[in-house]
């Protein structure tokens, strides 16, 4: 813990002398108990239940490790984080706790034989659910457990630690056989880094052209290329009756697929040369079939790396690619592959075909049918139908159509923008078939689909539902939806004929619960949990949809928090946080729609804003943030900054009007991508007395090959790049900016140094700012002391500056 304290020392030397605060930050700070005690509350347990709703599993979780766990030996390469020690990805989230619960009488049962530090994770029902399959994380090794339901006992089965590098740990082959990726090295003999390298690392393109993003953690020499190897190499093994098998040689498997037969393995294993460009997943690679004594039956593809991959939304490499087992044949592989050499805006009749490659693999693959836009799903029926979905990202446009297999026809059942939430019909609810395979299963003699939409978005905000969708009207009739007062959503359809599912129900008041409900006899609601509020320091608070409209006719919502026992008439107006994520549209409609319920529990995460309700400030959180594509001709982000101007606007005015909000006291705040949106509106409004920006992007030409939905590179657009950066109009912010950044950020695009180089500009500027650098912290954060410090950082800075 000493280079932590050191490093926060140093740092709160360096800001304090250019900004004076509270006080001096030379160790971690605190915020208040009560919003110290909201973000440690305890979550409530996850909730599995079988598909026969015998048992529930309700698995607890911790809140947040250490900043000292995060410290942990950490690895970064080929893309990847990984822990050296034991083979796995860095940073997981594991299960705490596993307990059994019985639906019919609801006694509680504990596993015996668990690990007594339990860090479960990939938990898996085998096929006849009697048995329960997960990966147990330790500091040295991975291992595999099976809990038998019968017993209520777990066993550790797996005789070598495990490898979960490039993930796709195990799998079940039948009740008793799981095959998993076991270690072939131990972490001790690793490759240890020449102190003289063999020579100069050299890279060099020969007018190829390689538009990829600003990827993380790459390799970067020879030794980075030996050390992934010697991690990612795995063994794949057979388990059966206590009986360790291997099966195949050690490869740099990626991923590997059980057929529905459980007969044979689809497989892709990466090759080299690795590529210094693109993430393992990138990588050049082999797809090929298996047998179960691990004997290649067929190679399909080689594949090339994808950094010679063509840069746009729609636009993908002329080759292969979604390898995968049809759902409902025995053992069919499919595959699509362009017509249009992977270039979107060629003008062909078909974009995309999809192959099938039917077992023994010596045949050739036929075509199954062909997509009008770009290939993107197909989900599986009982050999009878599938729905196909296509996609134009770039136009937000997607297509489903119905396809027979005995006939070989597409048939198109609905269109919908992308960002059209309103006229989502839902997903098909699924049951397994004879192969153990989810597919969907059709009602009413065959005529209609279950549809099963858990978000159910509305004018009234979400309402989810039930519905059945008919394949000949193509009308979804929807023949349940939660009721306004709750918010309530089907997890699992448990028995489709009698209308019994499992739901989720919620209020603003009442925590998340589970129930065994009958959608046609309402009222007979069987409660399953009895969670109780983690949070009763929100009690009291408010919440509300507040619905507006910025000057050019555009309708926007936002979820209005008021402090407990707030009086208009009696207090005033209120100092304000917004908090916002800007979205990008290509129609007006699609950025109106409501989104959210008032309905919901508020639950809280690290990065929510609602912890300062509690300190006497109106929250608006969710605040809609469109960026609307004025015309055909021209894309969203042609008027980037004016449309954050119109929707910031509109916000403050519609509080002020409504009397809770000061607009002389005004902060606005966002995470990522919501962090240069906060940049961009000090940097060209007078709105706002603060802004916070938590990991932010803030000169594009960092990501000069496209950002968010924005395909343009900076030498198609180089203006845009421009002016859509806050870093060119550093010397415009004068407002106080609190800039946070974690110093390992792992997400393309948001390296650490945009913060440093914001903050460096608005110091040579004469700015007022404060640059809170996060040790361990990714992009996304969680060390205790670290999130409990953030919370005070940003409590402390609306304190200073809004009150």
């Amino acid at each position: 813990m000493k280079k932590i304290a050191l490093f926060l020392s140093l740092s709160a030397i360096l800001f304090n002398q250019s900004v004076g605060f509270a006080q001096d930050t030379d160790s971690y700070q605190v915020p208040p108990k009560v919003i110290a005690d909201l973000l440690l509350a305890k979550p409530t347990p996850l909730v599995r239940i079988d598909s026969k709703a015998e048992y529930l599993l309700l698995l607890g979780r911790n809140s947040y490790p250490s900043v000292e766990e995060l410290g942990q030996p950490e690895m970064k390469i080929a893309g990847l984080r990984l822990n050296p020690l034991n083979f796995s990805p860095s940073r997981q989230s594991p299960i705490s706790s596993i307990t059994l619960q019985s639906i019919k009488s609801g006694a509680k049962t504990a596993i015996t034989g668990l690990p007594q530090n339990l860090a479960a994770g990939a938990i898996a029902w085998n096929p006849s659910e009697t048995k329960i399959a997960f990966t147990q994380t330790e500091v040295n090794r991975i291992d595999l457990y099976v809990i038998d339901i019968a017993t209520k006992k777990a066993t550790r089965v797996n005789s070598t630690p495990l490898n979960l590098v490039l993930g796709n740990a195990f799998v079940w082959v039948d009740d008793q056989t799981i095959l998993y990726k076991a270690t072939t090295h131990d972490a001790a003999g690793a490759p240890k880094r020449p102190i003289t390298p063999k020579g100069p690392t050299i890279q060099q393109t020969v007018g190829k052209s390689a538009p990829r993003p600003t990827f993380q953690d790459l390799i970067k020499s020879p030794y980075d290329e030996n050390l992934f190897a010697y991690y990612a190499e795995s063994q794949l093994v057979l388990y059966k009756n206590g009986v360790n098998q291997k099966i195949g040689k050690p490869e740099l498997t990626n991923s590997f697929q059980l057929s529905p037969d459980r007969q044979y393995l689809l497989t892709t294993t990466l090759t080299k040369p690795f590529s210094y460009a693109v993430p393992a997943y990138g990588f050049t690679s082999m797809v090929s079939v298996l047998n179960l004594e691990g004997k290649v039956i067929k190679e399909l593809a080689k594949l090339p790396s994808s950094e010679s991959a063509p840069a746009g939304n729609d636009n993908v490499q002329n080759v292969p690619r979604r390898f995968e087992w049809r759902d409902d044949e025995p053992a069919t592989i499919v595959y699509a592959m362009p017509l249009d050499s992977g270039i979107i805006k060629k003008q062909v009749e078909f974009h995309d075909a999809v192959y099938g490659l039917a077992s023994p693999f010596t045949q050739e693959a036929k075509v199954l049918f062909k997509t009008q836009m770009r290939f993107a799903d197909v989900t599986w029926g009982n050999n009878q139908v599938a729905l196909v979905t296509e996609v134009l990202r770039g136009k937000q446009a997607s297509k489903v159509s119905l396809y027979s297999p005995a006939k070989g026809t597409m048939e198109t059942l609905y269109e919908r923008n992308l960002t059209d939430a309103y006229r989502n019909p839902g997903s098909p609810v699924r049951a397994k078939n004879s192969f153990g395979r989810e597919v969907i299963q059709l009602t009413d003699g065959g005529t209609k689909i279950l549809m099963n939409n858990p978000v159910g978005s509305s004018d009234q905000g979400d309402l989810p539902f039930i519905a059945k969708f008919d394949l000949s009207t193509k009308n979804n009739e929807i023949i349940w939806r939660a009721k306004p007062g709750n918010f309530e959503q089907v997890e699992e359809v448990i028995d489709e004929e009698k209308g019994i599912v499992l739901s989720r129900k919620e209020s603003q008041t009442e925590v998340p619960n589970y129930f065994i409900k009958n959608l046609f006899n309402q009222g007979q609601d069987k409660a399953l949990t009895q969670f109780e509020n983690p949070y009763p320091n929100l009690v009291g608070i408010t919440k509300e949809k507040i619905k507006y409209k910025r000057a050019d006719g555009v309708d926007l919502t936002g979820d209005l928090y008021l402090p407990k026992g707030y009086n208009k008439e009696k207090d005033g107006p209120l100092p304000v946080l917004i908090w916002a994520y800007p979205r990008e549209f290509n129609s007006a409609a699609d950025a109106a729609q409501v989104r959210g319920s008032k309905d919901r529990f508020t639950t809280l995460s690290w990065a929510s804003p609602i912890y300062y309700a509690t300190q006497g400030y109106a929250i608006l959180d969710n605040a809609e943030m469109p960026i609307v594509s004025t015309d055909a001709t021209k894309k969203p982000n042609d008027n980037f900054v004016e449309q954050l101007k119109l929707n910031a606007s509109a916000a403050i005015d519609h509080l002020v009007q409504l009397g809770v909000g000061d607009r002389k006291r005004m902060a606005v705040g966002g995470h990522s991508y919501g962090a240069f949106m906060t940049a961009n509106l000090l940097a060209h409004t007078d709105l706002f007395k603060a802004g916070i920006a938590r990991s932010g992007a803030y000169n594009r030409t960092l990501t000069p090959f496209g950002f968010q939905n924005e395909d343009r590179t900076y030498w198609q657009a180089p203006q845009l790049y421009y002016e859509m950066s806050p870093f060119s109009f550093a010397d415009k912010i004068k407002e106080p900016i609190l800039l946070v950044h974690g110093e390992q950020d792992d997400n393309t695009g948001t390296y650490p140094i945009n913060s440093e180089r914001l903050y460096a500009a608005l110091k040579g500027n004469g700015g007022t700012t404060r640059f809170v650098y996060l040790p361990y912290e990714a992009h996304s954060y969680r060390g205790r002391e670290n999130v409990l410090h953030l919370l005070w950082e940003q409590f402390q800075w609306l304190e200073k500056y809004l009150k």
